[in-house]
């Protein structure tokens, strides 16, 4: 894909998704979204990244959406209905996905999906679903600059990009709820109190800090063994009972340690860094993925 509206650039096994509008500080359009849905699904086949890192062009990460476009400013068809069962029968149908669910939602699923870690460097301004699509992300980290605000409820919107799914696993219910309701914009301390960014960098420091991070989850790391803890704490975590990620980690167990485990095993028995072999784009286990409400305990 020829990006537009983001930057794109692997070094050192770790992709750096730049939103590069900086003269709009980042603001979020349709087509942003999809170069970075794109990006996060064709990175699940590029082995040779290894993390991903997203942050933003100029002083901002991303201001929201960008209000200045014509018509409905969410890139919504306001000719349609769409219903609840719309939603269940007509997700995967092209122009209700383009015409009618979220643009941000589609943006964090693929997130959700991808199989590698991903770090939000917010180097600025982040608000709307320039807060919310962090929430799909791994970790966040922050520049002092930074400022981020869940500001729907002053224009009359609710949430998206799945943030209802995220927040509250990440800050839990009661602070996710204050946020949304006050539609205030925090500080990067305010961000960092509540537990929504990992820690706090000067501005010259931020990328610094970001990459280090990538780099310890990419280093001598199993790939495959990388995608699967992440898809298995996100799913897991949302199971209905223990038993359901016992099932998912049995598989997984027995997958890795006849693959990947072997050469770890050995490294360690030998003292040595290990070579492991295994490509996400080819050898993910063929129970991935699997969905939570596919499990039952009986």
């Amino acid at each position: 894909m020829n990006y537009s509206t983001i930057r794109h650039e692997v070094m050192e096994n770790v992709l750096t998704i730049t939103l590069n509008r900086p003269d709009q500080l980042n603001a979020f359009t349709e087509v942003m979204a999809n170069e970075l849905e794109y990006a996060f699904r064709s990175a699940n086949d590029d082995d040779e990244i290894r993390a991903i890192v997203v942050t933003g062009a100029g002083r901002a990460f991303c201001a929201g959406m960008d209000l200045s476009v014509q018509g409905n400013v969410f890139g919504l068809d306001e000719s349609q209905t769409p219903t609840i069962d719309d939603t269940f029968q007509l997700f995967d149908d092209e122009r209700f996905r383009m015409t009618v669910r979220d643009s941000g939602g589609r943006v964090a699923l693929a997130i959700f999906e991808c199989l590698k870690p991903v770090i939000a460097a917010i180097n600025g301004p982040a608000v709307g679903v320039g807060a919310t699509m962090t929430t799909a992300m791994d970790v966040r980290i922050a520049s002092n600059e930074a400022r981020i605000g869940f500001v729907f409820g002053r224009i009359g919107i609710v949430p998206e990009a799945c943030s209802t799914w995220f927040l509250p696993r990440i800050v839990g219910i009661s602070r996710a709820l204050e946020w949304m309701y006050s539609a205030e914009i925090m500080t990067a301390e305010q961000a960092f109190a509540g537990g929504l960014v990992r820690s706090l960098h000067s501005a010259t420091e931020l990328l610094v800090a970001a990459y280090e991070l990538a780099h310890r989850f990419a280093q001598n790391r199993s790939p495959v063994s990388t995608a699967l803890i992440r898809q298995m704490l996100y799913r897991n975590s949302a199971a209905s009972h223990p038993a359901d990620a016992h099932r998912i980690e049995t598989l997984a167990m027995f997958f890795t340690s006849i693959g990947d485990g072997k050469e770890g095993v050995s490294a360690f028995l030998e003292k040595r860094d290990p070579a492991f072999s295994g490509n996400v784009s080819a050898d993910m286990p063929s129970f991935y993925p699997w969905q939570p409400s596919t499990a039952h305990v009986t």
